[in-house]
């Protein structure tokens, strides 16, 4: 099966770069490699929203990160509880801030993007314990109660994509 073209202009500009593939790094170097090609590219892009909180959220095994966008105009229709993608291994809440600012933006809906805990320093389940324990934060503290509720979504890319499959089951 022939590779995706823009798949492989990904590839193609990685290795221009000089870069050595993600799998070949350590976690650490991975990580520092991926916020370094990344964080120019979503400086540049991003989108203009209504406001950005940096919030810490209980969670199972201490303190979850999240990150909460709100629209520009008006009351949000809901909720988007968002996990960034990343091999469960990298990526964050800054990685993945012009993706949550595109959704804000878009649907337009609260978004609350979570940083949950990585692997391999912490083993499955642990990054999926952060984000049903994000979901039911979010649902309980910031949806609203009986009549006024906002209703609650869960959305993600690559490895978040299975964690939003998983929460919603």
């Amino acid at each position: 099966m022939p590779l995706d073209p823009e798949n492989r202009g990904i590839l193609e500009l990685q290795a221009r770069a000089g870069l050595p593939p993600l799998h070949a790094l350590s976690p650490q170097e991975a990580r520092r490699q991926f916020r370094e090609a990344t964080l120019p590219l979503v400086r540049q892009i991003a989108e203009e929203v209504g406001g950005v909180e940096d919030r810490r959220i209980p969670g199972p095994d201490g303190p979850i990160p999240v990150r909460i966008y709100r629209p520009r105009a008006g009351q949000p229709l809901g909720i988007l509880v968002y996990f960034h993608g990343g091999g469960w291994v990298i990526g964050d809440l800054d990685t993945h801030d012009a993706v949550c600012r595109v959704l804000t933006n878009a649907t337009p809906c609260l978004v609350v993007s979570v940083d949950y805990r990585l692997a391999p320093e912490h083993k499955f389940p642990a990054a999926l314990e952060d984000c049903y324990a994000a979901t039911a934060w979010v649902a309980r503290h910031l949806a609203g109660d009986g009549s006024s509720s906002l209703p609650v979504a869960v959305a993600g890319d690559s490895a978040g994509g299975t964690m939003a499959a998983v929460v919603a089951l």
